[in-house]
């Protein structure tokens, strides 16, 4: 959660915040419409390379001994700080790790999450370095938003954020003590929005970032646009993909890049997420190179529920296809993305200015893969209105058929060109078998 907290007895390696602190603390965040512009668009496809220290086709993070899956396949979709008594209930959803332990690890936790065969990522506390042959742990993190500004003693306020060279000198400490496994570094909304005000002092300073990105393996962020209540981000879904492609920018294609989904209400009681909108979020953070995916299951308020994702039926039941889906295409999304593969124009009722100026991408956003002689075209609708795009795939000749996963329906691909009708934050995955 992107809220300054209070400081409390136990904070994990890397001096960010402390976890069980974190659990507690609600984001306060408010809300305003797009503005709409009436335009036809062309849009810039998503070009970016894979992601450290994979290979084309290859797990990420097959270069740690000890780290999670090394299969092609493998694509880590997470749950941030959940009780391990309810890690059967997220596998069944898709889950394949957790992120944070409370109070941990411990053994309690180690042995419940055994029983459910539930990797996790968390501190390097002293029973994990006692531990370090546990099979079940698969990377270390520091505290949670060290880029925030940072509780003062006694309640009397708050500091500056941690400077990135001490989450430098924290990163050398924890490979020094296991290189095995990668080490996490989970930051703050203001990778994505440089007015968060949470930051402190060093709010609208997003050069701090390229340091902070030096201090681990694999960086996250958390942003929360649709139940956020401040008028700069509460809808716009797209800045998610704004932090996403920030980071990849920021760690020049040397880092595993993840993020932070919403899922619950959070502290908003006036509105939650729909189904739609978190699916946009991930497709948007995808299509951008997200490499891992960590969803926010907590609510806050009316009243606390720590697994806020389980406790609301259908959005567990759009959450678990969404993770579904995204494991099918495993090797696809691990396979390099082709630079300027896909050309797409937008027709569309309006477009948001704000967006256009700070993401590259446009209206109807799209990335072109290829595995196993099929190209894919993964695209996602960025704005919450319809709109119709015409995509061109880079090569392709003849007549074609493009498959539209998971709606039973086929397009006509002539030379490498189709269109097609994208509702608000609509998805559409393509697959084209290419011939050869």
């Amino acid at each position: 959660m992107s809220i300054p907290c209070r400081a409390s007895e136990a904070t994990p390696v890397g001096s960010g915040r402390p976890l069980q602190t974190c659990a507690r603390q609600a984001a306060i965040f408010r809300g305003v419409s797009l503005l709409a512009v009436l335009a036809s668009i062309s849009l810039v496809a998503v070009g970016w390379a894979a992601g450290p220290p994979g290979t084309a086709g290859t797990s990420p993070y097959a270069a740690w001994k000890n780290g999670p899956g090394a299969s092609a396949s493998y694509f880590p979709i997470a749950v941030w700080l959940q009780h391990p008594r309810n890690a059967g209930k997220y596998k069944a959803l898709g889950i394949n790790l957790y992120v944070g332990l409370w109070r941990g690890p411990t053994e309690e936790q180690l042995a419940e999450l055994r029983t459910h065969q539930m990797p996790v990522i968390c501190d390097q506390n002293r029973f994990a370095l006692e531990h370090l042959d546990e099979k079940l742990i698969v990377g270390w993190m520091h505290g949670d938003e060290p880029d925030n500004a940072q509780p003062l003693a006694k309640g009397k306020g708050y500091g500056p954020p941690i400077p990135p060279e001490k989450i430098i000198a924290d990163y050398e400490r924890i490979r020094r003590n296991d290189p095995t496994r990668p080490v996490l570094l989970n930051l703050g909304q203001g990778v994505a929005w440089d007015g968060w005000y949470g930051r402190g002092v060093r709010t609208n300073h997003p050069e701090d970032y390229p340091e902070y990105i030096k201090g681990c393996d694999i960086v996250s962020f958390d942003i929360y646009p649709a139940v956020h209540d401040r008028p700069a981000v509460a809808g716009k879904l797209w800045y998610v993909a704004r932090g996403v492609e920030r980071l990849r920018r920021w760690s020049q294609g040397r880092k595993v890049v993840w993020n932070c989904i919403e899922c619950t209400r959070i502290s908003n009681v006036q509105v939650k997420p729909t189904p739609e909108q978190v699916k946009a979020e991930v497709w948007m953070a995808l299509v951008h190179g997200s490499q891992g995916l960590i969803y926010f299951c907590h609510q806050f308020r009316p009243q606390f529920i720590e697994a806020g994702l389980l406790a609301d039926a259908e959005m567990a039941q759009a959450v678990g296809a969404i993770n579904r889906q995204i494991h099918a295409l495993g090797p696809v999304l691990n396979s390099p993305a082709i630079p300027d593969g896909v050309a797409v124009t937008c027709e569309a009722a309006g477009t948001d200015p704000e967006r256009a100026r700070l993401l590259q991408t446009g209206p109807v956003a799209a990335v072109l893969k290829r595995h196993a002689a099929s190209a894919y075209v993964l695209a996602v609708r960025m704005e919450n209105s319809p709109a119709t795009a015409h995509f061109e795939v880079r090569d392709l000749r003849g007549t074609a058929t493009a498959e539209v996963l998971g709606e039973n329906r086929r397009l006509v691909v002539e030379n490498g060109r189709f269109s097609d009708k994208f509702a608000p934050y609509g998805v559409h995955l393509y697959r084209i078998e290419e011939r050869r």
